[in-house]
């Protein structure tokens, strides 16, 4: 009873505390009641394609709207190929043909929200990296109608979660806030990367673990992340997102 008792200590602290408090901060703030009302414009934060002449990738994150914003974000990856004069953005999202390209502009407001930059490549890196990814896209297991669920997953951050785990050169794994990114394609309980270096298992998105070089160490409960970086040192808070040192 007392090893009960403590795990639900446990997770009142390190999981219902932090959700809990960030719920009450987004609940104070001035925000769009509706998507009607929302800014997706974009943000200003690329430089325009023509001006760019080297192959680029980004993946943003930015918080997404209603009361889930609180705890949730929405993911999504932009590619160009060089001398392009165009960027391509690719989203997964609950309506229609889920995976969609080009439906907003690369680095556009999500739901009044500025995007948070997660990762950039450029160069020849990003011109090696680009037909992979998009070899990774078109073989998305959920990109079929009717392939999207908000929670636990497959959602937006399930997709570019794992053109992540696929493409490891990419470097980085979602926030901690991008709920849906722990469901694994296809409902498998267990992946491991491209390279090997990051190892994952979960209960379709409600329990798990990660672990490796790029997750640090991740516990996942009911689609909230905690955690520890270690190459990048830094703690990773439910709710709240990464916290570097």
């Amino acid at each position: 009873m007392k090893f009960l008792e403590s795990i639900v200590g446990l997770f009142i602290v390190i999981y219902l505390v932090p959700t809990l408090a960030s719920a009450g901060v987004w609940y104070m703030r001035d925000r769009p009641q509706s998507w009607r009302e929302a800014d997706w414009g974009s943000a200003g934060i690329l430089p325009r394609p023509q001006d760019v002449s080297e192959a680029t990738i980004h993946v943003f994150s930015a918080t997404t709207g209603g009361m889930k914003g609180s705890v949730a974000s929405h993911a999504w990856i932009v590619t160009k190929a060089a001398n392009a004069g165009h960027y391509n953005r690719y989203d997964k999202v609950g309506w229609g043909a889920p995976v969609r390209r080009n439906n907003y502009a690369p680095d556009a407001y999500w739901y009044s929200n500025t995007p948070r930059l997660v990762v950039s490549l450029q160069g020849a890196e990003a011109a090696r990296l680009i037909p992979r990814i998009e070899a990774v896209i078109a073989a998305y297991p959920h990109s079929e109608a009717g392939g999207y669920r908000m929670w636990p997953g497959p959602n937006s951050n399930t997709f570019v979660a794992h053109i992540l785990r696929s493409v490891p050169e990419l470097g980085v794994v979602l926030p901690p806030d991008a709920i849906g990114r722990d469901y694994l394609p296809d409902g498998r309980f267990f992946a491991i990367d491209a390279d090997g270096r990051d190892v994952h298992a979960t209960l379709y998105g409600l329990l798990g673990i990660s672990a490796g070089a790029r997750s640090g160490l991740e516990l996942h409960a009911l689609g909230l992340v905690a955690g520890v970086d270690i190459v990048r040192p830094g703690l990773k808070i439910p709710a709240i997102g990464r916290i570097g040192f």
